[in-house]
């Protein structure tokens, strides 16, 4: 049930997602990872790459913010909010990273913050099990992204790899238990929704 009290939390971790450095619990994946010479072309291309992925960070905590907002069964919301700490580690680690090379953050943070967590709402609403399937199918194609990514980056850049690779691991996994926890496949239409909507946004944050 909604109660004025969880909107104010939710409204303050929206604030913190946004504003506030993000904090990990465990090391950081590159501290024992000296850092390898690197050209000012990929240093730029790294942190671009970091940059869509501490965006996808961003995406992924308003999701799961919105998912646990609306869910109805205790062990499903207490799922979300568990993926959603590891997500807060995530911007952690991709946020200092991508200042190590110099780069910055999206400046449309807000906007992506703001429309995930709208999504997450809306597929909480919709029922556990569908919910819990749209956490499951996030996840897989962000492993595929970040495949994806393990492919693009600089080979020096072993300090980046090295964090995506964790990242990769952890998202593995939250599919895992959305998956034990009962969630439902979800249509095809949806699934290719998604990938067109992580098309955009990924496209667009390599730039912005």
């Amino acid at each position: 049930m909604l109660t004025l009290d969880r909107l104010i939390v939710e409204f303050d971790k929206g604030l913190r997602t946004l504003l506030a450095p993000a904090h990990t619990i465990r090391p950081y994946p590159d501290e024992q990872i000296d850092e390898a010479p690197l050209t000012e072309e990929e240093k730029k291309h790294a942190a671009a790459l970091m940059r869509i992925n501490h965006v996808g960070e961003i995406c992924a905590q308003a999701l799961y913010q919105g998912q646990a907002l609306t869910a109805r069964d205790p062990a499903t919301r207490e799922a979300l909010e568990h993926a959603a700490w590891e997500e807060t580690e995530h911007l952690a680690w991709t946020e200092r990273r991508i200042a190590e090379l110099g780069g910055r953050k999206s400046l449309l943070n807000p906007v992506w913050y703001t429309g995930s967590l709208t999504i997450g709402v809306v597929a909480g609403l919709i029922g556990d099990k569908w919910n819990l399937g749209f956490l499951a199918e996030t996840e897989r194609q962000v492993c595929r992204h970040l495949d994806s990514h393990l492919s693009k980056l600089p080979e020096a850049d072993t300090k980046s790899r090295a964090i995506l690779v964790q990242m990769r691991d952890d998202e593995a996994q939250h599919a895992e238990t959305a998956i034990a926890h009962g969630a439902a496949k979800l249509p095809l239409p949806v699934r290719g929704l998604m990938k067109l909507s992580s098309k955009v946004m990924t496209g667009t944050a390599y730039w912005v």
